[in-house]
């Protein structure tokens, strides 16, 4: 039974320049722009969520104002860690809730590569997104940045007063920290670039199965949920050394560290793991994904179905899509495949009959 087609404003009309800028943006030529947006907003829920736990935790950490009435270092540590890992699992939430209907839900290079791959997504799309991914973390940064700055500058002056600058200011504890990620001197890069992988891998293939329409565990609503807690564990089970995890974030963030500090922020070898690993790992799992969890064959959930139909309405209404887009939702495909043995019964008695007449 197909259902009827309603609106949005057919329940709630919308102002007369609303519904000029309705049949503006939906335009070929100008929703690009929307989904560009969409992407940029994605990635400044989910950085600006963390960042701001991540510079709460720093700053407290070397001023001692750490707002938790904490006197114990290591005991303050571990639940700002947890506050961090917390607020980021959250930002994706937020994301993937607002942003991902409008523009697929990337907010990562490492998944619009992927899906360029695996979901035959436009390259030309990609670079748009990519771009526009790695321009919101950077300014989300700034963001952050201008408002925690006064307080950043007295934990640099904490650093200068106790001769700290040199050996803490460009690490995972010092101002610059909170922007771009660090290790310590003399860290083994190719355990830091395994625990990276391995991490990220994780993260992908968490990513790549809630995207699954056909993963009976997961219906569109949790997927957010889903992901958000893959981010969680990556930074509550990180092992020795920080995570970069997305490429948006981290270069975005390390070049705006890289303009209010100059090269000293760069972050040497590192910066190259950091902002690069997870595209790899991604591909990956979704490769391990594809190959052994996922199958071209099995059924859609019917949480996903009136969820992908919505989706093709939409994208039919404005003109969004070409001819023929996810026609394999056809109502009328699914009653004549819905058939239950009574009606399959009931259909030869009606033949039977015709044929005895």
């Amino acid at each position: 039974m197909s259902h009827p087609k309603i609106h949005l404003s057919d329940i709630a009309p919308k102002p007369r320049w609303m519904t000029s800028w309705e049949r503006l943006k939906h335009k070929k030529e100008a929703h690009w722009l929307m989904e560009i947006v969409a992407e940029m907003l994605g990635v400044f829920l989910y950085v600006y969520a963390g960042l701001g736990a991540t510079a709460a935790f720093v700053v407290g950490s070397l001023t001692g104002t750490n707002g938790l009435g904490c006197k114990s270092p290591p005991f303050c540590s571990t639940i700002s860690l947890y506050t961090v890992g917390f607020a980021y699992s959250m930002g994706v939430v937020f994301a993937v809730s607002l942003c991902a209907t409008t523009s697929g839900g990337h907010f990562n290079p490492a998944v619009t590569i992927s899906s360029v791959i695996f979901r035959d997504f436009p390259a030309r799309k990609a670079a748009r997104y990519i771009a526009a991914q790695i321009l919101a973390g950077y300014i989300t940064c700034f963001i952050v940045y201008a408002e925690w700055k006064d307080l950043l500058e007295v934990a640099e002056n904490v650093l200068i007063e106790k001769g700290l600058y040199e050996s803490v200011m460009f690490s995972s504890s010092g101002p610059a920290g909170v922007f771009g990620l660090y290790v310590a001197p003399g860290t083994n890069l190719a355990r830091v670039f395994l625990n990276e992988f391995v991490t990220d891998f994780l993260i992908g293939l968490v990513i790549w199965g809630s995207l699954d329409p056909t993963n009976q565990m997961i219906p569109p609503a949790a997927a957010p949920w889903i992901v958000g807690m893959a981010y969680a564990v990556a930074v509550w089970g990180y092992s020795p050394t920080a995570i970069a995890a997305n490429t948006a974030r981290d270069v975005g963030g390390r070049l705006m560290a890289m303009t209010i500090w100059g090269s000293q922020a760069s972050g040497g070898t590192y910066a190259a793991i950091a902002a690069l690993t997870n595209i790899p790992a991604t591909l990956l799992s979704a490769t391990v994904y594809e190959l052994f969890l996922g199958s071209a064959t099995r059924t859609l959930t019917p949480h996903h179905i009136p969820f992908l139909r919505a989706h093709k309405q939409y994208c039919e209404d404005n003109k969004l899509a070409p001819y023929g887009y996810l026609e394999g939702l056809n109502p009328r495909r699914d009653r004549s495949e819905s058939l239950d043995e009574s009606d399959v019964g009931e259909k030869e008695r009606d033949s039977r009959i015709e044929s005895s007449g």
